[in-house]
């Protein structure tokens, strides 16, 4: 296909000669230009057509993989047309998907999206992918297997973008300093993850950082992080002064939104939150049904500490309880999601919680690289199928 057809709206009158991956109907000059760039760097042909001349298209609609409607610049009767449109394509097994769309299409059953930006052009490839998939097998040009095939590769497009998306959620930069220091291990089971972290310098005294684990793993899971992330909320900004949230008011005020919003799928999390004077190293701290956090001190000792709090998001008036340590030189503090638990070590029901061999092997060492030892234990070890999940430790070496 030449240039002229690809980035120009056709003559009137012309219709389509040729087969053509996408075809976009527009009444600009052009297609949105991430969508042009991604279609050139996929290798997909496309044509555009100005969305009047459409009547010029309907007898050689065999022609068109799938359809981009772009619906930038149209005026609000050339909007309603749209579903005309679509539902023409769609009679031809042809799916449609629609860009920049400001009338209310929600109770239609095609792709919409309001805008176009970075963010979603791989998601609009993951849908490109599966539509050209469906009508292959609709065509009768692909095998089921092909198609599912193509299919799945949408699918998992879609999850790498979304696993990219959800780490641009999580602290970009830790604020360490010279009394301390932050490290980070995150290995999501899949693409995506059922653990969220973050830690945030809420003034220049205090330091509010919390490991939170929704019930799960995968896409369900994840999308409850970004709840959780949105309800989390360290502190309250009121005209020109603030108030810093206690960990008990964190974790109580996350439970009850959770609660209340009543979320499907019975979707639960654990968390546990810490609040740390970064000028007298005291931290007081809260959890719920998330595992003790562990201190281990200079000498190799190893200390759980154990406050009670039950899942978030069950009952809205649970009650959490508040602790208090004084963290002191030579500490290393360790927040841990429960996939790192086989590892780390287990519950005993006569001698009380036993730590594994190979994690006191590594208490010794620096908390950077033994978090590299507990990642090379979790490569290693022989975990059950119902034992597969999300790793996170969120650490803190006081130096």
């Amino acid at each position: 296909m030449n240039t002229t057809t690809q980035h120009r709206i056709a003559a009137a009158g012309l219709t389509l000669s040729e087969p053509v991956d996408v075809l976009i109907l527009t009444n600009k000059r052009s297609a949105p230009a991430q969508v042009e760039e991604m279609l050139e760097e996929r290798g997909l042909t496309f044509s555009l057509f100005a969305l009047k001349d459409f009547a010029n298209l309907t007898s050689r609609l065999e022609l068109v993989g799938t359809v981009i409607i772009d619906a930038a610049g149209m005026a609000l009767f050339e909007q309603k047309d749209i579903i005309a449109v679509v539902k023409t394509f769609e009679a031809n097994n042809i799916a449609a998907i629609v860009l920049n769309c400001w009338i209310d299409l929600s109770d239609q059953n095609f792709a919409i999206s309001t805008t176009v930006s970075s963010s979603t052009t791989e998601e609009l490839w993951g849908r490109l992918q599966a539509n050209l998939a469906h009508r292959r097998f609709a065509a009768g040009k692909a095998t089921m297997a092909e198609s599912r095939t193509m299919m799945t590769q949408a699918v998992f497009e879609q999850l790498k973008m979304a696993g990219k998306v959800q780490k641009d959620f999580l602290p970009a930069n830790l604020p360490s300093s010279p009394a301390f220091s932050w490290h980070i291990l995150f290995e999501p089971a899949e693409f995506v993850s059922g653990d969220i972290y973050d830690v945030a310098r809420l003034d220049e005294n205090n330091t509010g950082f919390y490991l939170a684990d929704a019930v799960g793993h995968s896409l369900p899971a994840a999308l409850l992080t970004m709840f959780i992330k949105q309800a989390a909320v360290m502190r309250e900004t009121v005209g020109n002064s603030y108030r810093i949230f206690d960990p008990v008011e964190v974790v109580s005020n996350l439970n009850m939104r959770m609660a209340s919003q009543k979320l499907s799928g019975c979707q639960f999390a654990t968390c546990c939150y810490c609040l740390l004077n970064t000028k007298t190293l005291e931290m007081t701290y809260a959890r719920g049904g998330h595992p003790y956090p562990l201190v281990i001190h200079d000498d190799g000792s190893i200390e759980q500490l154990q406050v009670r709090g039950p899942l978030l998001g069950v009952f809205d008036n649970a009650e959490f309880l508040q602790g208090r340590f004084q963290l002191v030189s030579g500490d290393k503090l360790l927040l841990y999601s429960d996939g790192v638990e086989p590892v780390i070590g287990k519950m005993d029901a006569n001698a009380g919680f036993q730590f594994t061999g190979e994690f006191l092997s590594a208490t010794s060492q620096p908390l950077g690289k033994m978090l590299e030892s507990i990642k090379s234990f979790i490569k290693d070890h022989k975990f059950k199928q119902a034992e597969i999940d999300d790793v996170t430790i969120v650490g803190l070496e006081i130096k």
